[in-house]
């Protein structure tokens, strides 16, 4: 009988200081195990460990400070000495991304002229060596798909032209 009480005893003494560490921190322990196939695997899992009859490889307490509380935004969310844009330096801007806008959008549009005329020429001519339609329809795509890049680019820039007026 009084095995029983000390195996109890015993037990109870091992079995309180993980507790403790475990309301105060978190104890880590890594074992390192031999698989069935001979690999080595690593687990976290006490039981998994006991189960394959690992060794412990580490063991430590990992213990996190409280996250600070927040603190209460009183204040605006603009910093005192944040700058702010005038209605004239907005305007200034506005105008100067209108003027680049449209520089581009004519430059687009010229290179689409090009694309377009260049398409136009590639269409009347006949190589020797194309009997088959499907040869020039695959010697004119890249001058089709230049023609759709340079479409596609105008649409965008009369979009952004629209949006900023």
């Amino acid at each position: 009988m009084h095995r029983y009480w000390a195996s109890l005893f015993l037990g109870a003494a091992l079995a309180a200081p993980a507790h403790a560490q475990n309301n105060s921190g978190s104890v880590t322990e890594i074992w390192k195990c031999r698989g069935a196939d001979g690999r080595w695997t690593y687990t976290n899992d006490r039981r998994e460990a006991e189960r394959q009859k690992c060794e412990v490889v580490t063991r430590q307490i990992n213990v996190a400070p409280p996250p600070p509380p927040p603190q209460p935004q009183t204040r605006s969310a603009r910093p005192e000495g944040f700058p702010r844009e005038s209605a004239a330096e907005r305007e200034r801007r506005a105008a100067s991304s209108r003027e680049i806008l449209e520089k581009e959008l004519a430059t687009e549009t010229s290179a689409l002229a090009k694309a377009q005329q260049e398409l136009a020429e590639q269409e009347s001519v006949r190589n020797g060596n194309e009997r088959n339609y499907a040869r020039v329809l695959e010697r004119l795509q890249p001058y089709k798909d230049s023609v759709e890049t340079h479409q596609k680019n105008i649409e965008a820039l009369k979009r952004e032209l629209g949006n900023l007026r």
